[in-house]
Parts: structure tokens; C-alpha cells; sequence
């Protein structure tokens, strides 16, 4: 093999080198920019079920303080009819 020919070797082998790392560099750019697609679109999706969470705690607080309110009147109302109940009965024991 002639010095000529090594070098059109070389340069061939450097050529397939050189293009092998244009593709990679190109693959990885594309990978790259889908990461970030992905990274950008489970940040949204995390943002709302951050949102959804807010709204389901400010409902879950709601309905906690109507079912207080209720259990109020619910006991107020039983405290009612005991007392009205001993009422009557003080009553029939009077006579």
C-alpha cells in the first residue's frame, strides 16, 4: 500500500467518522428537544393537579363546616326534646 492510498484511507475513515458524528449529534439534539417537550408538558399537568388539589381542598373544607353546622342543629335540636320530653313528664308526675 502506497503512502497515497494510506491517506485516502485516513481521510475515508475520518470522512465515515466525521459523518457518524454528525448523525449522533443530530440524534441527540432531537432527543434532547423532546426531553424538553416533555419536561414542559408534565410541568402543566403537575401546575393543574396542584390547581385541582386547591379546589378539592376548599370543597372538602366546605362540606366539613356544612356537616358541622348540621351536627349543630342535629344536637340542639335533640337537646330540645330531652328537655321538652323531661318537661312532660315532670309534668304527669304532678298530678
Amino acid at each position: 500500500m502506497t503512502i497515497d492510498e494510506r491517506f485516502e484511507r485516513i481521510e475515508h475513515v475520518t470522512a465515515g467518522l466525521a459523518e457518524e458524528r454528525r448523525k449522533d449529534r443530530e440524534e441527540f439534539r432531537g432527543l434532547w428537544r423532546d426531553t424538553q417537550r416533555q419536561l414542559n408538558e408534565l410541568t402543566g399537568k403537575v401546575a393543574d393537579l396542584g390547581d385541582r388539589i386547591g379546589v378539592l381542598a376548599e370543597e372538602a373544607a366546605a362540606r366539613d363546616r356544612e356537616t358541622d353546622r348540621r351536627f349543630r342543629e342535629t344536637d340542639a335540636r335533640i337537646a330540645s326534646l330531652v328537655s321538652a320530653m323531661g318537661e312532660f313528664i315532670a309534668s304527669q308526675a304532678r298530678k
